[in-house]
């Protein structure tokens, strides 16, 4: 994989997803102060790898044409989420970061109080995105369903609760990989699975035993877990000038990571497996006569990226 091949993957999702997250506020409240600040941390810049995992489903299924609408709607939509999620880990209360994406963090902006109001107008405003949809489409009542679920309890939400009660405590590799299956792996999981959902408007009984839905859920769990333990490894051997945001905060909270269980060498030697089990997949898609070529680029770079 050639740097170029990433970054045009990058700039088409970014010329992708950006017309569609410009619709998400009406222009009326384009003067409200926890408007700006959502809007701030919303085109602050960063990498769009969810909205680029949902458009590079699609376009390995040969579903994009048909529903590439709908599905631009609901990766804006995800990122809403992903932002808000940005926006409350950085506050004092939790990761106490000051720089996000290169940039100071939303609190630093426009103070905590108003970060905090941002964030609960990012996830509201797409959770009203999804019934919305929903309405007009009752066959995607279960795509909609399941990115709520995803950033809940069971899932996001619920591996940060993980994190913060295990904070400075002793916790076994089971725990940590529960932990960050659930923080990260769960919105990576709904935009590598959504565009199918959407695409065969799968009900949730359909989705445990769709062949395609699993293999799909079983690609995002590893890519998941490839890049969390590379986001581990960076946090020690890269510094903020490259990363774009605080190195050193793992050691700074006494968090578990990949790095503090299995030691740098043994982190290392997983991000491989993660890596190793995501290309099989992508193989079997390969051999069903589906184009992964733009995903073996992705899953190159989230091996190899040092930022």
């Amino acid at each position: 994989m050639s740097k170029s091949d990433i970054n045009s993957l990058m700039e088409k999702t970014e010329a992708w997803i950006t017309p569609e997250l410009e619709r998400v506020f009406d222009s009326d409240l384009n003067d409200d102060i926890t408007v700006k600040a959502a809007s701030y941390s919303l085109f602050a810049g960063g990498k769009r790898l969810r909205p680029m995992m949902m458009r590079l489903t699609s376009q390995m299924l040969g579903i994009g044409d048909e529903i590439d609408s709908d599905v631009k709607y609901f990766a804006a939509t995800l990122e809403m989420i992903h932002t808000y999620s940005l926006i409350h880990d950085d506050l004092p209360a939790m990761d106490n970061d000051e720089m996000r994406r290169g940039k100071p963090t939303c609190h630093m902006v426009y103070g905590e109080g108003i970060a905090t109001l941002a964030g609960d107008l990012l996830l509201n405003s797409a959770m009203e995105r999804l019934f919305l949809i929903s309405e007009k489409n009752p066959g995607y009542i279960y795509a909609a369903s399941a990115m709520a679920a995803n950033a809940g309890i069971y899932g996001m939400i619920g591996g940060q609760s993980i994190d913060i009660s295990s904070t400075e405590k002793e916790i076994p590799i089971e725990r940590l990989i529960e932990l960050q299956e659930k923080k990260t792996g769960a919105l990576i999981e709904a935009s590598v699975v959504t565009p199918y959902y959407l695409f065969k408007k799968l009900t949730r009984e359909e989705s445990t035993v769709d062949k395609t839905a699993i293999e799909l859920r079983k690609l995002a769990s590893h890519i998941g877990l490839a890049f969390q333990i590379r986001d581990d490894i960076l946090d020690v051997i890269s510094d903020s000038s490259v990363l774009g945001k605080s190195t050193g905060k793992d050691e700074r909270d006494s968090k578990a990571t990949f790095v503090t269980l299995l030691s740098l060498e043994g982190a290392e030697s997983r991000l491989s497996e993660e890596i190793n089990c995501a290309k099989s997949i992508l193989s079997n898609f390969k051999d069903k006569g589906y184009n992964t070529t733009d995903y073996e680029t992705l899953i190159d770079y989230l091996e190899n990226r040092n930022k």
